[in-house]
């Protein structure tokens, strides 16, 4: 049982997407991963969408290239929050093709949407829709970005020779 699923279109995902797995990792939530494709493995794609509440997930992060229609078919048959990483596949349109796939989902089917390659970011999303509920997870994701303020602070202070 796992609180976060990822499911990515092929196994040359797995690249991009372990930057979620990372970060979830890194955060204290427990996620699971597999490929799945949407075009492929209609079927297959289909059961894990509809069994994953009964699985324990909270969140789904979905990435894919191309034509990218994994994240919005998974979305079309649960009401688990769906998260969309297009990816820039080696047949991709410079990553539009993905992009526009999953932003441009029809209403009714939402999928929120990351930027090109940005697994990362699916994670803390989905970390933070799940802190909603969870004050300790609040916390860490506070510390988080109280870190990636430091970062920068140092940055520009030792830019400035201080």
């Amino acid at each position: 049982m796992a609180t976060v699923s990822i499911i990515m279109g092929s196994t040359s995902d797995f690249p991009i997407m372990e930057d979620a797995v990372k970060f979830l990792n890194e955060i204290g939530i427990d996620c699971d991963y597999c490929a799945l494709s949407a075009h492929r493995t209609p079927e297959l794609v289909m059961e894990f969408a509809k069994n994953a509440r009964q699985k324990g997930t909270k969140v789904i992060i979905a990435g894919a290239g191309g034509a990218a229609h994994l994240p919005g078919v998974v979305a079309a048959f649960t009401a688990i929050p769906v998260i969309g990483v297009p990816i820039k596949s080696s047949n991709s349109i410079d990553g539009w093709d993905s992009i526009l796939s999953i932003l441009q989902m029809p209403s009714g089917i939402p999928v929120a949407t990351v930027a090109l390659n940005n697994a990362r970011n699916a994670a803390i999303l989905a970390a933070e829709m799940i802190a909603t509920g969870d004050n300790q997870l609040y916390s860490r994701l506070m510390d988080f970005k109280e870190s990636l303020k430091k970062k920068v602070m140092d940055a520009n202070n030792q830019l400035q020779g201080k």
